[in-house]
């Protein structure tokens, strides 16, 4: 499709509305479609765009501005809930120097250290780790907790009152090695996680530690070079004797939305076609229905007497499930990568062929480097890559904050 031209899906997802609430407006007259000559399907000019902000950000990018960002001195980074490497590629591409690494899941680490043997990787519980040793001599601590409600009375969560959660012991890190900045990524379900009670519990300790939260954002990996349609939510602190003097610029965009072609072909984003490699398989009984799975489509093109076999209980309940019995399209960002590829809920069929996408295609699709090579057995792998914060996306962040920490440097205000 010509560039100046956007389909229904990718409008959906730039403008952050349902394809339902833009097929609803063509039929209004808020915001009229023009027809694809090929299909007869509904795209968008460029211009018809322009009044939404999140198409002007997309339009006028300061990417390529934003690329040249380098570190003024080498900037440490200590970063727990390391996983498999996504944050960590991304903040190194940056310009960050990682002092230590944090993981407890052992195929994780040992994919770290085969791919960076200088690295610091520190495997095992959080809660036996002394930062003390790194106090006021770190830049950024960085981290993915898992989501957990807290359990406590009154108003306001002290950090004290924390214990017993992850969040606990990242924030005990915080408080053992006093860094400048710290970042958080966690899940979107994190705003509404207990009612926002998670989300006001642990501001009230990052404030009480001494830093200023910038409000959260949830990025769209699928603006920031990925394609993928991944959402993280994003926290950056500032330590608060900084926070007056300097401003946290999110990153823009790119220039353009990255499909499932630029993942696994050559092109912009890869030099070459995705190497082979090893991949789950569908049993005989679902290859045979997920071959009548058109490109793009999911349970709902099956013959109705072949959907409520397939679907059996959840045929009759309510919900889209779009994500059962689904085949990936070309055209578009894939969907979310889950733990596995292949189970019913979560199925992300290769466009053309019946399988399973492979572990190299998972891998590009989160914006790995085809060299980054993965420890484990295959479901590890698997869940090593569905878990990571993807490559280009951590890369976005850590630029944006690389200027902020070049701001403190020159002692620059910026507000």
């Amino acid at each position: 499709m010509n560039t100046a031209y956007y389909s229904i899906s990718q409008v959906a997802d730039i403008i952050s509305v349902s394809k339902e609430t833009l097929r609803r407006w063509d039929n209004n007259g808020t915001l009229v479609a023009q027809r694809c000559p090929d299909n007869n399907y509904r795209i968008y000019h460029r211009s018809q765009l322009e009044r939404f902000e999140s198409a002007q950000s997309l339009f006028n990018s300061k990417w390529d501005e934003e690329l040249r960002a380098t570190p003024l001195r080498s900037y440490k980074l200590i970063e727990l809930f390391a996983g498999t490497g996504g944050l960590a590629i991304g903040m190194e591409k940056s310009g960050f120097d990682s002092v230590l690494l944090n993981e407890i899941d052992k195929h994780a680490c040992n994919t770290l250290r085969k791919n960076r043997p200088n690295w610091n990787v520190v495997e095992g519980d959080i809660s036996g780790i002394d930062f003390t040793a790194y106090h006021n001599q770190i830049d950024i601590l960085s981290g993915g907790f898992p989501c957990q409600a807290f359990s406590y009375a009154g108003n306001k969560l002290g950090f004290e009152d924390a214990r017993g959660t992850l969040f606990f012991e990242f924030a005990r890190a915080v408080k053992e090695s006093n860094p400048k900045v710290i970042l958080a990524e966690n899940v979107r379900g994190l705003l509404k996680h207990d009612d926002g009670k998670t989300l006001e519990a642990i501001k009230s300790v990052i404030d009480e530690l001494g830093y200023q939260l910038v409000e959260p954002r949830v990025l769209k990996a699928m603006f920031y070079k990925v394609p993928q349609k991944r959402e993280r939510l994003i926290l950056v602190g500032i330590r608060k004797d900084f926070a007056n003097k300097v401003q946290f610029r999110w990153p823009s965009p790119y220039k353009r939305i990255m499909n499932l072609r630029d993942a696994l072909k050559k092109g912009e984003l890869y030099d070459s076609d995705v190497p082979p490699s090893d991949g789950q398989k569908y049993p005989e009984k679902k290859k045979q229905v997920l071959s009548l799975i058109p490109q793009g489509g999911y349970w709902r093109d099956l013959p109705e007497k072949i959907q409520k076999a397939y679907m059996m209980k959840s045929y009759y309940l309510g919900g889209g499930k779009t994500g059962m019995a689904r085949r990936l399209s070309w055209d578009e960002p894939s969907l979310t990568l889950t733990c596995s590829p292949a189970q019913k809920q979560t199925e992300r069929c290769h466009p053309d062929e019946t399988r399973p996408l492979t572990v190299r295609e998972y891998a590009r699709i989160q914006t790995f480097p085809d060299d980054w090579a993965f420890s484990g057995p295959i479901t590890s792998q698997y869940k090593q890559i569905g878990n990571a914060v993807p490559v280009n996306l951590a890369h976005a962040v850590g630029r944006s904050l690389i200027r902020l920490l070049n701001d403190m440097e020159r002692g620059k205000t910026t507000i």
